[in-house]
């Protein structure tokens, strides 16, 4: 007998490329593209060496509180965890823990799956519709759980609050999640319906909108009950998960709600002006309610144009996968770095036109 008889095996999710090339312009992973407010700076300047020697605070309180009054809830309805990934897949561990397949769309975050593989939950990928929007009736079905991201990943694609509602009114005896790291983007949170339903847990992250993704800094907001099972599950794997540095970081970032709104509004500002452009050279693409544009050339292949914009330096998102071979996300970066990027784009395709 080999000991790899025992080892558990998955296929682990794969990130989008970090590539550190001289003039590069990265738009494959949906940073954002400013820096974060200039109160991190101060907050980082200010740390005391002398705690670092100390254990953080298991409940990072300051900043669950921050975030309890941010979104009008108590403490007890807040779970802060070390990037939204790390949440969600507590959330995986703690609630979907039945012989019921758990239910998510078949064009979604990768990671899905691969929570699912790895902590053996059983799982269905329902299809999305022709125009990337979820059919709620697949969701109806006997299940032992639901997530979706809303607005969705890579399609950019929002769902309505209603549709939200008819798929946790329809569960109720079991957790919905719904993910929603791009939600500050012009998409609508489901947190009105917290109050109606104890089975929605509601997950958001710092990466994105507050430009803090290497600090990783993520959080649920959900029922008292819900929120205490997933304290439960954390403080029986690592109590000590997010460092003080994050904490206190996080918590001036949550403070300065101006730049937070500044930035958010730049980039979709730009994403509008991008949506015109690609348009004008010929791409289709779902409205995107997020930082990215799932798009798709009307003659030329995304694999083509995926290998022709890495050898300039320019970065996106490609997955040789069924439904979406012929897709590119494109995070939204700078007005420079767009313009850059559509330079590239019409020429090239000029060329061979």
């Amino acid at each position: 007998m080999s000991w790899e008889e025992n080892v558990r095996k998955v296929i682990p999710y794969v990130a989008g490329e970090q590539p550190n090339q001289p003039g590069m312009i990265k738009l494959n992973t949906n940073e954002c593209p400013y820096p974060p407010s200039p109160e991190v700076k101060k907050a980082i300047l200010s740390l005391e060496p002398e705690k670092m020697r100390l254990y953080p605070d298991t409940d990072a309180a300051e900043l669950t509180n921050a975030l309890a009054e941010y979104y009008g809830l108590k403490p007890e309805q807040v779970f802060v965890g070390v990037g939204s990934d790390d949440v969600l897949a507590m959330a995986f561990l703690t609630f979907f823990h039945s012989d019921k397949p758990i239910l998510f769309p078949d064009v979604t975050y990768s990671f899905y799956d691969v929570w699912a593989d790895l902590y053996r939950i059983p799982y269905h990928r329902c299809a999305l519709d022709e125009n990337w929007h979820i059919c709620p009736q697949d969701y109806m079905a006997d299940n032992g759980g639901v997530i979706f991201p809303n607005p969705n990943a890579p399609t950019g694609v929002e769902e309505s609050l209603e549709t939200i509602e008819r798929i946790v009114s329809a569960n109720r005896n079991v957790v919905v999640i719904v993910d929603e790291a791009y939600v500050d983007f012009g998409g609508h949170s489901a947190l009105p319906l917290l109050e109606k339903y104890d089975n929605l847990l509601i997950v958001q992250t710092f990466s994105k909108s507050r430009a803090m993704a290497g600090m990783r800094i993520g959080f649920a907001l959900g029922n008292e009950k819900l929120i205490r099972y997933l304290r439960d599950v954390k403080f029986s794997t690592n109590s000590y998960t997010m460092n003080y540095a994050s904490q206190v970081i996080g918590l001036e970032a949550l403070k300065d709600d101006g730049y937070f709104h500044t930035i958010t509004q730049k980039i979709v500002d730009t994403r509008e002006r991008a949506k015109v452009k690609f348009r004008e050279l010929g791409f289709r693409f779902p409205d995107s309610k997020t930082n990215f544009l799932f798009v798709t050339h009307k003659v030329m292949p995304a694999s083509r144009l995926f290998a022709a914009l890495r050898e300039k330096n320019i970065y996106v998102r490609y997955w040789n996968k069924p439904r979406i071979d012929n897709y590119l996300r494109v995070t939204i970066g700078t007005e420079d770095e767009m313009n850059r990027l559509f330079a590239f784009l019409e020429q090239y395709l000029q060329n061979r036109s």
